[in-house]
């Protein structure tokens, strides 16, 4: 049986820093030291992400079992990734609809984890557009873990987007999904790491 990895998708303006990331790198070190933890600092635009993406996945599959965790923008690039190769996800508060929302971030950004600064345009939200994935071909493959007090997202999209999926969806909350170290041991339990 091939060694379990736990891809961790950042979202939009993120980075391996944050919250959530560093709550599954802690859990996996002093529970699970035999799960491989990646979490890459994903290029700022769309479709840069999706090839370093699928240059790790390349890099990887072969040799592990992959499940994925995606928070925000991470869940849709982990919906697209599902998409390509299968991969078993637990989405965090996730984009559904970023190529609408991101719209409104048009211009000059700085991510304020890495200080990186960059100009979004809207050739960006036609590639946001490009990975898409319009239905999912396994809903038991997903676990949409929401809140929905999420300030960003609606968190209707998501419960409406994954309704035949697994769902935890908690009153209140915030985008940054509160006390999510609730959630490490069932998160990989649900992976079959």
């Amino acid at each position: 049986m091939k060694p379990s990895l736990l891809l961790y998708i950042h979202g939009f303006n993120s980075s391996p820093l944050s919250h959530k990331a560093n709550v599954m790198k802690a859990y996996c070190q002093q529970y699970r030291p035999d799960i491989k933890v990646v979490v890459p600092q994903l290029p700022c635009f769309p479709q840069q992400a999706a090839e370093c993406l699928l240059a790790l996945v390349k890099q990887y599959q072969s040799h592990y079992q992959i499940g994925l965790v995606g928070s925000s923008l991470g869940g849709y690039m982990s919906t697209w990734l599902n998409s390509q190769f299968g991969f078993k996800a637990v989405l965090v508060n996730p984009a559904v609809k970023p190529y609408e929302l991101l719209v409104d971030y048009l211009g000059e950004q700085e991510n304020p984890y890495t200080h990186e600064r960059y100009t979004l345009e809207a050739c960006h939200i036609d590639e946001l557009k490009a990975l898409d994935v319009v239905a999912l071909t396994n809903p038991n493959d997903f676990w949409l873990l929401q809140q929905t007090e999420d300030e960003v997202l609606d968190y209707r999209q998501a419960v409406e987007k994954f309704a035949l999926a697994k769902q935890t969806v908690e009153q209140g909350g915030d985008h940054s999904f509160v006390d999510f170290e609730r959630y490490p041991k069932q998160i990989i339990e649900f992976l079959s790491l």
